[in-house]
């Protein structure tokens, strides 16, 4: 195990991390869970993907095209390919990464990530535990809430075609 993993582990048994049950995250049944190594998913995704949803990295503002995105259709996680997101909840933050204010439901798993010294909210996606962003209470109206999302990610899926088959 690599030394930042070993370390972030530790952190996480020191600060008590548990899913957050506030997020509206459906408790999954054990089977509903996609259960892959690190070695199988470092195999299916780009380098930069697999870093950001499998090591917690964090890709640079302003890079990803899904910033830009605009047209109808649903986010997905880029590991899994779980629905995460529908694009009538994105809206443009100004942050530099793709933002939203609600996942769909039951999709999203939160726990407190101390990284940067003082608490923030982490969302993962429910199904792969695949690390998609952060989630803010400076977004707009209904939810107040900023679900800022690592491009890379996710993938776009517009609504004129059909869904890729999760990933098993």
């Amino acid at each position: 195990m690599k030394r930042y993993q070993t370390l972030k582990w530790l952190n996480g048994i020191a600060a008590g991390i548990v899913p957050d049950a506030t997020a509206g995250a459906a408790s999954a049944a054990a089977d509903d869970r996609l259960q892959k190594s690190l070695a199988e998913w470092a195999t299916l995704l780009p380098l930069p993907a697999y870093r950001v949803l499998f090591e917690e990295d964090t890709e640079r503002a302003g890079t990803s095209t899904l910033n830009q995105e605009k047209s109808d259709g649903t986010f997905i996680c880029a590991a899994c390919f779980q629905p995460l997101f529908d694009s009538s909840t994105k809206y443009e933050s100004g942050t530099g990464w793709p933002s939203f204010w609600q996942p769909l439901a039951g999709t999203v798993a939160t726990r407190t990530d101390f990284k940067l010294i003082y608490p923030r909210t982490e969302y993962h996606c429910r199904r792969c535990g695949g690390h998609q962003g952060h989630v803010f209470n400076d977004g707009p109206k209904p939810t107040g809430k900023r679900y800022c999302n690592n491009g890379v990610a996710l993938r776009f899926v517009p609504r004129a075609e059909q869904l890729p088959e999760l990933r098993t």
